[in-house]
């Protein structure tokens, strides 16, 4: 056989298969528009596209509790306030100069501080750093919210007694008036050179 041969009877096959295919898919076509006629649905120009299957709403992940929250659980809404006042009036006293025996508004010492602190709360604390550590509940370090008060050991007292006291302001960090020359500043509460914590004291 000629390649024009082979050539004419290539293409007439392929016809065939065309139109084989054709005639299979018309058949499919028609018996598919059987069926939905017998299940009453509308075929032809007039037929309306079927609703689109509704997409359920992606499920809304619960809120992360803030340490607010956490803190109105623990310890009570009028605690938490409480508490919440008394870090916002010592965040508000930031770059204020230390001034031993100081207790605001211009200048503070640490007690000074805590003091005015929980005052702006409604809530009356003694004056000196060893009266205050025995104003309230003791709670582990682990266990401090905000507004919580941290005292240290003071590392000229053999006896272990306490020299320092800040205003814890979660994420262990705290606020406080460090020292003579300094300002009132947000330090870690395990910040450089800081003595050991001694304890933690929730006032209300």
């Amino acid at each position: 056989m000629t390649s024009a041969g082979a050539s004419t009877t290539a293409s007439a096959a392929q016809q065939y298969d065309i139109r084989a295919a054709k005639a299979a898919v018309q058949r499919k076509l028609a018996a598919a528009r059987t069926l939905l006629a017998a299940a009453g649905t509308p075929t032809g120009a007039h037929a309306t596209a079927a609703p689109a299957p509704a997409v359920p709403a992606a499920p809304v992940a619960p809120a992360v509790p803030t340490a607010a929250d956490e803190a109105v659980r623990r310890v009570g809404s009028s605690s938490a306030t409480k508490a919440h006042k008394a870090l916002a009036f010592a965040r508000a006293q930031i770059g204020k100069p230390y001034v031993w025996g100081a207790s605001g508004p211009g200048s503070y010492d640490c007690s000074g501080l805590t003091q005015a602190a929980w005052k702006a709360a409604g809530v009356a604390l003694p004056r000196s750093t060893r009266d205050q550590s025995g104003a309230g509940t003791t709670v582990p370090l682990t266990e401090a919210l905000p507004g919580d008060l941290v005292f240290f050991h003071d590392p000229r007292d053999s006896l272990g007694e306490v020299g320092h006291v800040g205003v814890y302001a979660g994420h262990g960090m705290m606020i406080h008036a460090p020292e003579p020359g300094a300002y009132v500043r947000e330090d870690p509460v395990h910040h450089d050179g800081a003595p050991a914590v001694h304890h933690v004291v929730r006032p209300a």
